[in-house]
């Protein structure tokens, strides 16, 4: 069976965990999906939450910030349109929902469902074989506890699904991946400090996400998820009772093997025998051997190490809990996928409801699939006020 040459190369965008480029040894995983930023207001900060103030949507950055949560009840849905300037149906849908139990206690659910939309097939007559929906979704549960007035911590457990594989042939093993994942975060928020023009409040959060087995497609076929470090800190300047700037810095490390570098020794063209089996052994780790091993296996040594940290700036401008002006940027070193880029955001709110929205300028000299996408979401809050 045959499909349209476009939808190939927006597979080929879309499945992989990075976008390649020259000279460069990208880490890939199973469900990119969940390296994607959910929500607009993550979106409009340049893919930053882990140390960000606490809102609807910490499922997906650091489920410990819900434990902070001024209000008792919170939902968010959020929308993000994918490879919009090539097609109009492939879409990363978000819905998540916390309720505190306390003062210092907090659950939350979250979904994510990303879908490819429609494709189809026609065999070499031209002849129609049918449509096909690939998708992934993410389905998870976390609890967030307050250790002390200042730090909490929060565990989630995630189930997991890809079905993104085609079925391109009668009878070809094409089965969907399950699998799940386990997040582990804590998150810090000082009191507010008296200085001498304005007041301030320190902020700073860490979190290991997708904790787990490596999925499996097919027998003997299996791939590492995107087990993820982030850290990251940030300050608010409290200017007046009305007006607040916060500033975030954050860094985020994938926690999975490097792929070594294809090397033909014997200069025939041909990588095979003991020049293969370096490729075996990256093949055969388990999930925890990679965690431990991605902090020292890159073939370039420490140099290389470094550049599979990511980083992100953001400011965030609030005026009285109302109206909010956002921008950051990202970036990710050439070698490892050359994501590099500017986002601007905004976001309103009229008593309990919220409106967010971002939009991503690359700056990359390679293509990015959220080029011009306007993310937007809902955010409802409500219930009892805690004073954090």
């Amino acid at each position: 069976m045959k499909y349209n040459l476009i939808i190939a190369k927006v597979l080929f965008v879309v499945c992989s965990a990075t976008i390649y480029a020259q000279e460069r040894n990208p880490i890939t995983t199973a469900l990119p999906f969940l390296q994607v930023s959910a929500d607009a207001r993550a979106g409009g900060l340049a893919d930053q939450g882990v140390a960000t103030s606490p809102d609807v949507y910490s499922q997906q950055w650091n489920s410990s910030k819900y434990a902070f949560s001024d209000r008792e009840f919170g939902v968010g849905v959020n929308v993000t349109p994918y490879l919009s300037r090539l097609v109009d149906d492939i879409i990363l849908a978000n819905l998540v929902g916390y309720k505190k139990l306390d003062e210092r206690s907090a659950v939350a659910i979250g979904f994510r469902y990303f879908s490819l939309g429609e494709i189809g097939f026609t065999n070499e007559n031209g002849d129609n074989q049918g449509i096909q929906k690939p998708n992934s979704l993410s389905f998870d549960v976390s609890y967030a506890l307050k250790l002390n007035d200042h730090f909490s911590m929060g565990v989630a457990g995630r189930y997991l699904r890809s079905d993104l594989r085609l079925q391109t042939q009668e009878g070809a093993d094409a089965n969907a991946g399950n699998g799940f994942g386990v997040d582990i975060s804590g998150y810090y928020q000082s009191d507010e400090i008296p200085y001498k023009n304005f007041d301030g409040r320190w902020r700073g959060g860490f979190a290991i996400t997708n904790i787990g087995p490596k999925i499996s497609f097919s027998e003997g076929e299996e791939s590492f998820i995107p087990t993820n470090l982030r850290v990251g800190g940030g300050f608010d300047f409290g200017i007046d009772s009305f007006n607040t700037v916060r500033a975030t810095v954050e860094f985020s490390k994938l926690l999975v093997p490097t792929p070594p570098i294809a090397i033909d020794a014997n200069n025939d063209g041909v990588i095979n025998g003991n020049e293969r089996a370096v490729f075996q052994d990256f093949n055969d780790q388990g999930a925890f051997e990679g965690i431990f091993n991605s902090f020292s296996d890159a073939p370039g040594g420490g140099s290389e190490e470094l550049e599979e940290v990511t980083y992100s700036i953001g400011v965030e401008y609030d005026y009285n809990n109302i109206f909010a002006l956002r921008a950051g940027y990202f970036n990710e070193s050439e070698s490892k996928g050359a994501r590099k880029f500017v986002a601007l955001g905004a976001g309103f709110k009229y008593t309990s409801i919220g409106l967010d929205l971002s939009y991503l300028f690359n700056t990359s000299n390679v293509p990015s699939p959220l080029e011009g996408t306007l993310r937007f979401g809902l955010t409802f809050n409500f219930g009892e006020e805690f004073n954090n």
